[in-house]
């Protein structure tokens, strides 16, 4: 018997013409009754029906005569085509890529508000897996075709969309690193021999700078304000641009002088410089609020030197400053996971960022229209922030949780008829057990099982509370004797293990070090501990060793009897940014020196793309892995055998 060939070029044909025929009738049965009389594989006729379906909508393409609902009518009927099981489900996506590439971006618009409404379509267990890569793609070309600031509200609808299309763990949606867009950069000019301020205003008008008929007459003029608008201050307030571009920068010293030099004198003139008190704001505001409260925004800040009067009445203008400072502050104060550990504020810092704070709400309470609501609002924003900020840093867990439900019900069993007393269904519902002490001990509670889940019955203690008299034994300057610590007493040593096994991530983490006894052991485990623990264990200050700021711990450190770990130099923060700087693309060099794992420079590759970056999470790595063991002497080792003398020689001086 001989096999029949499948007919490609026939089958195109036939599925051509009944795709056309069921875009009359606007319904799928004629192509599913091709498609089932049709000989061959179903592997074969989906492909050629994929095949026919774009062929269609490349001839309406180039007929130009085509509106877009005939083309929606085309990719409806393919997703009908999907439901029926006659089609690959990523048909539908590739036409709408392909109607979306050959369209200007005014159809463009019409045919995304399709995509938009048909969400619940696309988020369908037939579509969301085989269809969410070509949407985000699509998405993505659609926003390199558009203008940011000529189609904001367009950019802005396909930010809300794929917001709404993927879950809120997706990780290609999260800015899991904390990056900043160091791209956007605000221009002005920093030439003051260019400055315009202190020309007349007949010469603002040889320039171009037009006022409308009605906008601002003499008699409406905002009253002068008591701090000179000048370049000096045009300058001072559009640097500060840069701060809120780049937060990182507030913890440099001399930026930070630059910025609270600045941050004064803008907020000076913000605060003596009340819009409430000008007739300009108030008919503004009038008009506004006749025309409904339609506001109109722009992506990017005007900065020419001539709108600067304009801009300081404008409430909005002002809310835009003002909300900048609170987004700022909260950075700087917040717990982000990916901080350096250098970016750390001092206590001067902290209460000028407290202080000015307050100042900014009162100044947004003061702003009009509704300026309570409005620093209220702001407020409760900022609050949800930090919950969001606390769902990153622990690694951006799914909200999704799948509930237990049993494979099958269990099927309902007759009980053999007992006494009631016996049971605890008589009128007292008491359970005797035989004793008098044992039917006490049980009826003590209705539930004994949810009695035994109660807190009181809780008796592990937390990792802070045990450990905290290790960690004070630990600090040198307490000069407690070897053998008189905890660590040393068989007993709290077996307590400590069971605890670590149960509360701390550090026990089960693989390491090549070699302890020669169970003190030496937990003695590596109170370092890390050390770094982990609140700031509020009852002791002076912890030093583990691995600081190297007090000169006087390091000679204790060195004439003390301790164990090798507490004795070694540890690697500092600052000294693994200074190489990784150094490294940059080459530390895979380094990596097999650091007895690396193939698996674990693919997930450093994955966490980031910046090679900076990938050589400090290879060293953290590295850290974390060897613990008490990570000292400058391996690591000067390392990198004398991966041919980076030059780094080690730098290590070893500093």
């Amino acid at each position: 018997m001989s096999l029949t060939l499948f007919n490609f070029v026939d089958a195109k044909d036939k599925f051509t013409a009944s795709a056309r025929h069921a875009l009359v009738g606007k319904t799928s049965k004629p192509l599913v009754n091709v498609f089932n009389q049709f000989p061959g594989n179903e592997a074969e006729k989906k492909t050629t029906l994929d095949q026919a379906l774009r062929g269609v909508l490349g001839d309406q393409i180039v007929e130009k005569k085509v509106n877009c609902d005939e083309y929606l009518s085309l990719i409806y009927l393919s997703i009908d085509a999907v439901t029926e099981g006659i089609c690959s489900a990523t048909t539908p996506f590739l036409l709408l890529g392909d109607v979306l590439d050959c369209l200007p971006l005014d159809q463009c618009d019409k045919i995304f508000s399709f995509v938009e409404e048909n969400v619940s379509t696309w988020k369908s267990s037939s579509f969301y897996t085989a269809g969410k890569n070509y949407l985000l793609r699509m998405c993505n070309d659609l926003l390199r075709r558009l203008s940011k600031s000529q189609n904001t509200v367009f950019c802005g609808r396909i930010q809300l969309f794929l917001a709404r299309l993927f879950p809120l763990s997706e990780k290609s949606g999260l800015n899991l690193q904390s990056q900043f867009n160091l791209e956007n950069v605000t221009v002005f000019n920093k030439n003051e021999q260019e400055s315009t301020f202190g020309q007349k205003h007949t010469e603002e008008k040889e320039d171009g700078m037009e006022v409308e008929e009605g906008e601002m007459g003499e008699e409406e003029a905002p009253a002068p304000c008591s701090i000179p608008i000048d370049y000096n201050l045009y300058r001072k307030f559009w640097t500060l641009q840069d701060y809120f571009r780049n937060p990182v920068q507030c913890y440099d010293k001399f930026s930070w002088m630059t910025f609270l030099k600045f941050s004064d004198e803008t907020l000076a003139v913000f605060k003596s410089y009340k819009l409430d008190d000008m007739q300009a704001s108030k008919r503004k505001l009038e008009e506004l609020r006749a025309s409904g409260g339609e506001h109109v925004y722009f992506a990017k800040f005007l900065t020419s030197e001539k709108l600067m009067d304009l801009q300081l009445s404008d409430s909005n203008f002002r809310r835009h400053i003002l909300l900048q400072y609170l987004i700022l502050f909260q950075y700087l104060k917040g717990q982000v996971k990916f901080k350096s550990s250098s970016c750390v504020l001092n206590d001067d810092q902290t209460t000028w960022i407290e202080e000015t704070t307050k100042l900014v709400f009162q100044l947004l309470k003061e702003i009009p229209p509704d300026g309570d609501k409005f620093a209220t609002m702001v407020e409760h924003i900022l609050n949800t922030e930090e919950n969001w900020n606390g769902w990153k840093n622990e690694g951006c867990s799914s909200f999704v949780k799948e509930r237990t439900v049993d494979e099958k019900p269990k099927r309902p069993t007759r009980k053999r008829q007992a006494p009631e007393d016996f049971l605890g269904k008589g009128p007292d519902s008491k359970i005797f057990m035989g004793n008098d002490e044992l039917t006490r001990l049980w009826n003590l509670n209705h539930d004994n099982m949810e009695a035994c889940k109660s807190d009181s019955r809780e008796f592990m203690p937390s990792l802070d509370e045990f450990f905290a008299e290790a960690i004070e034994q630990a600090d040198p300057t307490n000069m407690v004797e070897e053998e008189y610590k905890a660590v040393r007493n068989p007993n709290y040593g077996w307590r400590a293990l069971r605890l670590l096994s149960r509360r701390s991530p550090h026990f089960f983490q693989p390491t090549n070090q070699k302890f020669k006894s169970l003190a030496d052991y937990l003695d590596s485990m109170v370092s890390k501990l050390a770094k982990e623990l609140p700031k509020d264990i009852p002791s002076e200050e912890i030093k583990t060793g691995e600081e190297d700021d007090d000169d006087n711990g390091d000679n204790l450190l060195k004439d003390s009897n301790d164990s090798p770990s507490i004795q070694s130099k540890m690697v500092s923060n600052q000294q693994m940014d200074d190489i990784a700087a150094k490294l940059g693309a080459q530390w895979k060099t380094l990596a097999p020196h650091l007895e690396m794992k193939a698996a674990e420079l693919r997930e450093i590759e994955t966490d980031s793309e910046d090679v900076d970056m990938q050589a400090k999470l290879l060293l953290v790595a590295w850290q974390d892995r060897e613990g008490t063991q990570a000292t400058v002497e391996s690591l000067v080792a390392a990198l004398n055998t991966a041919g980076f003398a030059q780094f080690a020689d730098v290590l070893s001086e500093a």
